[in-house]
């Protein structure tokens, strides 16, 4: 009888014994595994019964590995192209799917977000306010706030060293008109990524949408072509800029950008980019 069929399940066991010691689960999936010659029995030294993925086993790894990869989605490949057809040239540092918390006012305090530019941020208060017990203590103060989290679908700031001319922007992908008209019915969704950047810019497929169709003070890309899994093949088109708003990036928002890894050119690290010219 022919081996049985194998499923993702099987990859993940697979892949779990390639990075294991090789003890054995004696399961239905190592069952199958062996049945097909993705596995094979060894006994240690000890007289332990060990597993090991044979080269069968390790040529359907990097199969599946690089299906996996032609399988990226129109949409993952419409981020990294843009990336690194005009974000990255134009010197900026990018980051993809970022989890950044927006402040919001409260409820009933009218509108999510003013829809002037945001203040700075005030001045530490003076050594004397960290011991008087007429101030708000911080769990107050942020108690009175509104938070929501956003995940701009990339991010990016200049690559300076001087913090007013970072210009933080937020570009969203957007590759169908239903998944556009989704995000436009989220007004604190929209007002978030405005919080946090100075331009917003949604990024479709030209034929899905018009540029009049969406707020006037977002900016607006359109995709010509469709990308390859290597961002290549595509064109990018500004339809219409982005109304500008000057921002100052939150602490919050420092420390997620310090714990992610951003994006580099090739697959290079972006860290590795900076340095003595």
């Amino acid at each position: 009888m022919p081996p049985p069929p194998l499923a993702r399940h099987h990859r993940k066991r697979l892949m779990d014994v390639w990075r294991s010691a090789g003890w054995p689960c004696q399961d239905g999936v190592e069952i199958d595994l062996l049945a097909a010659g993705m596995l094979e029995r060894q006994t240690s030294p000890e007289g332990h019964t060990l597993l090991r993925v044979t080269d069968a086993g390790i040529a359907w790894l990097a199969d599946e590995r690089r299906a996996g990869q032609r399988r990226i989605s129109l949409h993952d490949r419409m981020a990294l192209a843009f990336a690194r057809q005009q974000l990255l040239p134009a010197g900026r540092v990018v980051w993809r799917e970022l989890s950044l918390r927006a402040e919001l006012l409260p409820e009933g305090g009218g509108a999510l977000v003013s829809d002037a530019a945001p203040e700075a941020p005030a001045p530490p208060p003076v050594l004397a306010s960290l011991w008087d017990e007429s101030e708000p203590t911080l769990p107050q103060r942020r108690a009175a706030r509104v938070w929501r989290v956003a995940r701009p679908d990339l991010f990016s700031v200049r690559n300076t060293s001087v913090p007013g001319y970072l210009h933080p922007l937020v570009h969203e992908i957007k590759a169908s008109r239903a998944d556009l008209l989704s995000d436009l019915r989220h007004a604190a969704k929209r007002r978030a990524y405005q919080w946090l950047c100075e331009g917003c810019h949604y990024v479709f497929p030209a034929g899905i949408a018009e540029a009049d169709e969406l707020p006037p003070e977002f900016g607006v890309w359109m995709m010509h072509g469709t990308p390859d899994e290597d961002g290549m093949g595509a064109r990018f088109e500004l339809a219409r800029p982005a109304r500008h708003a000057r921002c100052t990036l939150p602490f919050d928002v420092w420390m997620a950008l310090c714990k992610a890894t951003p994006l580099g050119a090739g697959g290079e690290p972006a860290q590795a980019r900076l340095g003595p010219a």
